[in-house]
């Protein structure tokens, strides 16, 4: 009997998403856990496992809009044994304590429990179908693979690291020979798919449409500038302190965590310190409350190929240096990989974001709501300043906080920044928690 292959659940306030590249082509094979395609929704690109096995009829082209529980495809049986899945008794997933925001669970992890086939060793967490396929491919043993996903969770790219450091050759992402030779000479390899042109006018104009991750952009943009009162409030810090320290000891801090000290996990904790201090810039409305939140979920903004995505540190207030630093790194990676989860860009509290980096002096950011605040860093340069009377050059950096002025009055927003100065020309109090 034929299986429908149906849109899942995407997660909170996702309901929609385009169909970018079919994995599989139509007539293929498939067993239980192959990856079928890849769906870009307005807040991530995630991969749509098969949840049986069977031969592929695809119903809804590359290119389309989807709407979850849209049938997109049907299985066929073949007669194969291994089509069917087999079946796992129902048992609870370990997981990590979901944040109050507006948290959105991923495709793997929201698949997990009807895909997971046997329990995974001690110590890794659950094995989304992805990480079980490259792990039964390739014989490894789960637990002597590095983890770097939360909660100690083995994910796709701590296996593809692994192989690659094992010298061990990886899944090829293109179809076998055998598999992509047609009989009528044509190339089945899902690069030699057509796409969507754009529609050039005779004045040389050239029509694209635009992205779900770029709509979504759009309208978070407008609706933070309707609903919230957005007020900038600005200051300069002097950056002379943690470029000494940072200079003093990097070398020694990649030697050892194995990760590079950067201005960010400075400006994070000082953030965190401030954010202590003044909650509102911490909280959220919700509807006629004031949500207060004991926790920093700390956004970070990163550029991307696709646009501007603010993957979230979680629980940024328990990590250390060299954890914000690896946290960071590895979310920024995945951002510019276009292959952050749901669950990595949803809660976020508060949100940074370094314009300083494309060399903007100065700029208003804007909010990223449901949050109430923002802080901009920027570049770094120097100038003359006047310390002790004495006019001398230091490198100087501005700094920009913007706060939705329904909740947060301007002497707040105004102490917060002047907290956040203050920890980072003194970057002992940032040792000391004073």
């Amino acid at each position: 009997m034929p299986f429908d292959v149906r849109i899942p659940p995407l997660g909170e306030s996702v309901t929609e998403g385009v169909i970018l590249r079919w994995l599989k082509h139509d007539g293929d094979r498939v067993r239980p856990d192959d990856l079928l395609l890849e769906l870009e929704t307005d807040k991530a690109t995630m991969e749509l496992p098969a949840e049986r096995g069977g031969v592929l009829r695809i119903l809804r082209p590359e290119g389309q809009k989807v709407a979850v529980g849209d049938v997109i495809a049907r299985l066929e049986d073949s007669g194969a044994a291994d089509d069917a899945k087999p079946a796992v008794p129902a048992r609870p997933l370990e997981r990590a304590a979901p944040a109050p925001a507006a948290a959105e669970p991923n495709l793997e992890a929201a698949s997990e429990q009807d895909t997971l086939a046997t329990a995974p060793p001690r110590g890794v967490g659950p094995l989304s179908p992805a990480v079980r396929r490259l792990i039964e491919e390739h014989g490894l043993e789960a637990g002597a693979i590095p983890a770097s996903g939360k909660g100690g969770r083995l994910t796709k790219d701590d296996v593809l690291s692994y192989l690659e450091r094992t010298g061990r050759a990886a899944p090829s992402e293109a179809p076998a020979a055998a598999e992509t030779a047609r009989p009528d000479g044509a190339d089945r390899s899902p690069a030699a798919r057509p796409r969507p042109a754009p529609t050039a006018a005779a004045d040389g104009e050239e029509r694209v449409p635009m992205t779900a991750i770029r709509k979504r952009i759009a309208e978070r943009l407008v609706q933070a500038q309707r609903t919230a009162a957005i007020l900038t409030t600005f200051n300069e810090i002097d950056m002379t302190a943690v470029q000494a320290l940072r200079s003093r000891y990097k070398d020694r801090f990649r030697e050892r965590y194995g990760v590079g000290l950067g201005f960010m996990s400075f400006f994070a904790r000082a953030v965190i310190a401030a954010l202590a201090e003044v909650r509102t810039l911490n909280a959220e409305i919700r509807g006629d409350d004031v949500v207060y939140k004991p926790f920093v979920h700390l956004g970070v903004a990163v550029a991307t190929e696709r646009g501007l995505v603010v993957p979230v540190v979680h629980d940024a207030h328990r990590l250390p240096f060299a954890e914000i630093e690896r946290e960071i790194e590895r979310l920024a990676t995945r951002a510019r990989e276009g292959k952050l989860t749901l669950e990595e860009l949803s809660g976020g509290t508060f949100t940074l974001t370094n314009g300083g980096i494309f060399g903007s002096l100065l700029s208003t950011p804007i909010l990223n709501p449901p949050q109430s605040g923002i802080l901009g860093m920027h570049k770094i340069e120097k100038r003359p300043v006047v310390v002790d009377d004495q006019i001398v050059v230091r490198p100087m950096m501005y700094v920009a906080v913007s706060y939705d002025h329904r909740l947060v009055d301007g002497e707040q927003a105004v102490t917060f920044l002047v907290r956040v100065k203050e920890r980072l020309e003194d970057p002992a109090r940032l040792l000391l928690d004073v």
